[in-house]
């Protein structure tokens, strides 16, 4: 069945991250009306479906096969048959697939509808206690050690609330480099959300320990005191960074001089140093 609008939609439909009495009564009747469901993984989705009572059609959707499934879905589209775009937990397009058949079907002339839902990336922000007004989702730090240290380098200039994914094999290593770049900020870790073990460690960057490795992990982050914003403008700062890593100085010697000259915190300094670093350096 087809839902009866004037054109054919792509529904970007948040689902349960564990609670399934999460999922809206708009989103089941979503699920049920469209043509076919678009799933991150067709076995996870046939569970949720199955506990509701959902006998649309499914296929598969994820990162390894999108960018040949979408003029598939792009076909259906075009013969009036409205489409629900599903990941395996959360909101779709949030760390998950779903942004080229987006992009494609706003650029083929039809309407893309959030049913909002679910979030683990908002769960984790609103019972962290930091500051909600402005806030950056970084997803997954890059693993490579120089993209790694550039991100962690933006992110230590970044003035508000930070909030990452991580999975449970990596999280120690990522709140060492953390703590590393941010200092011993105030963190929150949530994983498990909504479900019956669900928990929210809070404590410092530095501090902070995981007891046992099991789900992934929702990092939120606190941003940088008031006290400790930078007392020269950023594009200064670089101006200063560049000259001096152009004279040779060694990134260590660079952020001290940076920092005696500008009123910097050599925390800071050093992290525009690595940010201003050459790729590959």
């Amino acid at each position: 069945m087809t839902v009866p609008d004037a054109r054919a939609t792509v529904y970007v439909v948040a689902t349960p991250i564990g609670n399934l009495e999460d999922l809206s009564p708009r989103a089941q009747r979503v699920l049920r009306e469209v043509a076919l469901i678009a799933c991150e993984d067709t076995r996870h989705t046939a569970l949720l479906c199955q506990r509701f009572a959902i006998t649309t059609p499914r296929v598969s959707l994820h990162a390894h096969n999108e960018a040949r499934r979408v003029p598939e879905l792009l076909g259906r589209l075009e013969r009036g048959e409205s489409l629900a775009l599903v990941s395996d937990a959360g909101t779709p397009l949030v760390s998950d697939p779903g942004e080229r058949l987006v992009r494609a079907a706003l650029e083929a002339g039809h309407e893309v509808v959030p049913v909002p839902g679910p979030s683990a990336v908002l769960a984790a922000l609103v019972a962290s206690g930091f500051a909600t007004n402005r806030f950056a989702f970084v997803g997954f730090l890059p693993r490579k050690g120089g993209e790694r240290a550039r991100t962690l380098a933006a992110l230590a200039a970044f003035p508000g609330t930070l909030v990452l994914f991580e999975a449970p094999n990596r999280a120690e290593a990522t709140l060492r480099d953390l703590h590393a770049a941010l200092g011993p900020r105030r963190a929150a870790l949530a994983r498990e959300l909504t479900k019956r073990h669900e928990t929210v460690l809070r404590g410092r960057l530095g501090e902070l320990a995981l007891e046992e490795l099991r789900g992934e992990l929702t990092i939120v982050v606190e941003g940088p005191a008031e006290d400790a914003a930078p007392a020269a403008a950023p594009e200064d700062v670089d101006a200063a960074v560049d000259r001096l890593l152009q004279s040779g100085l060694s990134p260590r010697d660079v952020a001290r001089s940076v920092a005696a000259e500008l009123g910097l915190s050599k925390r800071y300094a050093y992290a525009r140093v690595l940010a201003r670093l050459p790729r590959g350096g």
